[in-house]
């Protein structure tokens, strides 16, 4: 695939719009990386979402576990392990007598489609990875699995052809839409010849397994059913994306969480649900929340046609009018405090009055 480079500006068009002919992966400077994927796609490969290493060629001086962090790698300068100078990333032995190192990931969904790629080599200078490739396979049940962690796997295919790296650096590439089209559930990460990679993510859209029974109710909004946190006013301290993960999270880290604000103020994030679907109950988490919890929480949703709605707009339709909230807790809310009405609604708009934190928001409903 040829390669060109994308500029400051064309974000929104190249994410928006849909290739006719273009077979050319495009090149996403780091200051755009966020911009480009983080609008509609999540990490596929992030180990919030309980991915799995299955197996790599080497990992002698830093485990490739550490690849699939969700958190930013760190440095320390200074330390040392057994093996060599500590870092916080993947790096094999010097001299690979094979073309590349490899480390094969089993996706944190059951399957997904690929948007585009990020390698981070943050702390890795001098001994960075100098090229990169991405392959990608569909295979279910143990046995298959069992064959794709192997070395001899013949049935890879070429998701991102190698790609120069350069030395503590975050890397992007958007694959063109005709690249988009195709699910996997295995990734394996090339490394030519050999060195170190800080992080590694997978941007992308998930392929739910969603209930054949349509009156059967699960989470319209998490991430493993589809859904993607899309825009928000603020997210200073922990990230819109980490609302739709699976479980209660471990601290504070793993929630969503806003800077402190003064006078009147409200804080706000868009959710795009996995499926379309008919609401009837919501819960909102604040664990680990304790001093830093909002005081209400207000919920809006509003139908899919039309798209995604702006934080403003008019088509928000109000579920949930402002409930107090607590530290460290589950709220739960269902029956007549929730003004959904047997609608189909494609979106939700959680407000927080007046900021904080909020762990985790569960959107239960059926399909319509």
């Amino acid at each position: 695939m040829e390669i060109q480079a994308l500029t400051s500006g064309a974000v929104e068009h190249l994410t928006n719009a849909t290739s006719k002919s273009d077979d050319k992966v495009t090149f996403v400077p780091a200051d755009e990386i966020d911009k480009t994927f983080k609008s509609d796609s999540i990490d596929l490969i992030s180990s919030a979402l309980s991915s799995r290493i299955l197996s790599f060629s080497d990992e002698w001086f830093a485990e490739a576990s550490n690849l699939t962090n969700p958190k930013p790698p760190v440095r320390k300068l200074g330390v040392f392990t057994f093996a060599g100078a500590w870092y916080d990333g993947w790096e094999t032995r010097r001299h690979n007598p094979e073309e590349f190192d490899w480390v094969v990931i089993k996706l944190g969904v059951a399957s997904g489609k690929v948007k585009g790629i990020e390698v981070d080599t943050f702390g890795f200078s001098g001994n960075q990875a100098p090229e990169v490739g991405v392959q990608g396979c569909f295979v279910t049940g143990e046995a298959k699995e069992e064959e794709v962690g192997k070395k001899d796997f013949a049935g890879w295919e070429t998701i991102l052809d190698k790609q120069e790296c350069g030395p503590s650096q975050r890397h992007g590439w958007l694959l063109p839409e005709s690249a988009r089209q195709k699910a996997y559930t295995h990734v394996r990460l090339q490394m030519f010849p050999d060195g170190g990679i800080a992080r590694f993510r997978l941007y992308g859209s998930v392929v739910p397994v969603l209930p054949q029974d349509l009156s059967t109710v699960f989470d319209l909004a998490a991430t493993v059913n589809g859904g993607v946190a899309v825009s928000c006013s603020d997210q200073h301290f922990g990230t819109k994306d980490n609302l739709l993960l699976p479980g209660r999270g471990v601290d504070m880290g793993d929630g969503w969480e806003t800077k402190r604000s003064r006078g009147e103020h409200v804080d706000w994030v868009v959710i795009k649900l996995g499926t379309p679907g008919i609401i009837n109950k919501l819960v909102v988490d604040t664990a680990h929340f304790r001093g830093n919890f909002p005081q209400k929480v207000q919920v809006f949703a509003a139908a899919a046609e039309g798209g995604v709605p702006e934080g403003a707009s008019e088509r928000w339709v109000e579920i949930l009018a402002p409930q107090k909230t607590g530290p460290d807790k589950e709220h739960e809310y269902e029956g007549e405090v929730l003004k959904s009405g047997g609608e189909k609604y494609g979106f939700v708009k959680m407000v927080i009055i007046p900021d904080g934190g909020v762990k985790r928001i569960r959107v239960f409903g059926r399909q319509g």
